[in-house]
């Protein structure tokens, strides 16, 4: 079927997405080049400053990217007598694999729990049949950009004596009811600034972000070979830290951050509003301040005709994820766990264009396919 004003519709397009920095970005480059010190420097100094602020808490310490910031995070822990290597850290069963990946890189013992089925995002219901006499950690995603219910996760780790670690590399400024960002509703966080995030560099980064002086210290050290002062290395570290000239990226694109997150919410409200096809199983959105559309995930059952479907019709699409974690050949030692919400969201997730810089035209496009399949 041909459809009126066909307009093609990547699902991300980044060069768009940075175009209004074009001109900020080259002068942020040229002060960078001018200062001669490109590792650690001022900008860095000030981007982890100027993100603590945003998201409420006392530190912020750059890393070199998403999974560096977890696995920091957890060794930091170790490193801190908090937990030992071989506890139990309770995770989405449904995330994607890098929140795993730290946990193992830690040479803690991940158990994968089912998420909720309307939100994707880990089911507080289920956490305590998982939990056993060795889990010593929490560690939530919010997926898609949605928050995970932090309320009723934090009452289960303090009544347990449990650390509460979040996974919100799609969640930069994701906010509860009463304001509390992301990256302060935790012990700590672990962020990415992969290129398309909401918050993305113009290459990898990451960031923790805690109120913890002594995790903050110990981080910022073991992200700098264990190193305190220079040449004095106290702990085994690795190198793991964001890159001064990407910082300078960050500090101007963190300015539009809320205004765009407001966009990508807009751009939601009229998927919510205008698709209209009982095929298509729309998002669950607890609270509009709560969620962030990193991705707009819908559901539908015959994903392969579906895709196809969006080929034809050139409208983008990508699936978080097609395979669950505990099918990944990396992870063969999960092959046998039961997790039916989990394999039916894999099999049934697909994500469409939704990005702040989407034309009118591209978003009624996009409306007008979904509604006549």
């Amino acid at each position: 079927m041909q459809h009126k004003n066909k307009v093609k519709v990547p699902f991300l397009d980044l060069k768009r997405v940075n175009a209004p920095y074009k001109e900020m970005f080259k002068k942020s480059f040229e002060r960078f080049l001018d200062s001669g010190w490109y590792i650690k420097g001022s900008a860095v100094t000030a981007f982890e400053k100027a993100f603590a602020n945003y998201c409420g808490t006392s530190y912020c310490i750059g890393v070199g990217n998403g999974l560096d910031a977890l696995t920091l995070i957890l060794k930091a822990y170790v490193a801190l007598g908090r937990i030992k290597e071989g506890d139990e850290v309770i995770v989405a069963a449904n995330t994607y694999i890098a929140t795993i990946l730290a946990v193992k890189q830690a040479n803690l013992t991940p158990v994968l729990v089912e998420p909720d089925a309307a939100s994707f995002n880990l089911d507080p219901q289920r956490i305590e049949a998982q939990c056993s006499t060795h889990t010593k950690v929490i560690l939530p995603t919010h997926l898609y950009g949605q928050l995970a219910d932090m309320e009723a996760i934090s009452a289960i780790a303090k009544k347990r004596g449990l650390l509460v670690i979040a996974d919100a590399a799609q969640a930069h400024g994701a906010m509860t009811t009463s304001g509390a960002r992301a990256g302060s509703l935790c012990d700590a966080v672990g962020f990415s600034f992969y290129p398309t995030k909401n918050l993305g560099a113009l290459g990898d980064g990451g960031a923790v972000t805690t109120n913890d002086s002594a995790l903050a210290a110990i981080i910022r050290s073991m992200a700098n070979y264990g190193s305190t002062s220079k040449y004095v290395n106290d702990i085994i570290g690795v190198n793991s830290r964001l890159d001064e000239v990407q910082a300078y990226f960050l500090l101007e694109k963190l300015k539009d951050l809320d205004k765009n997150n407001d966009r990508r919410r807009a751009i939601a409200k009229q998927y919510f509003n205008k698709i209209e096809n009982e095929k298509i199983k729309k998002p669950h959105v607890k609270s509009w301040e709560n969620h962030i559309f990193h991705v707009f995930v819908i559901q539908i059952t015959n994903r392969d005709e579906f895709c196809l479907y969006l080929d034809q019709e050139e409208i983008g699409y990508l699936i978080h994820y097609p395979i669950p974690p505990h099918h990944q050949k990396a992870l063969i030692e999960f092959k046998d766990l039961e997790l039916p919400i989990t394999e039916k969201i894999h099999s049934e997730v697909i994500s469409i264009p939704l990005y702040p810089e989407m034309t009118i035209n591209e978003i009624e496009r996009v409306i007008e396919v979904l509604n006549a399949y």
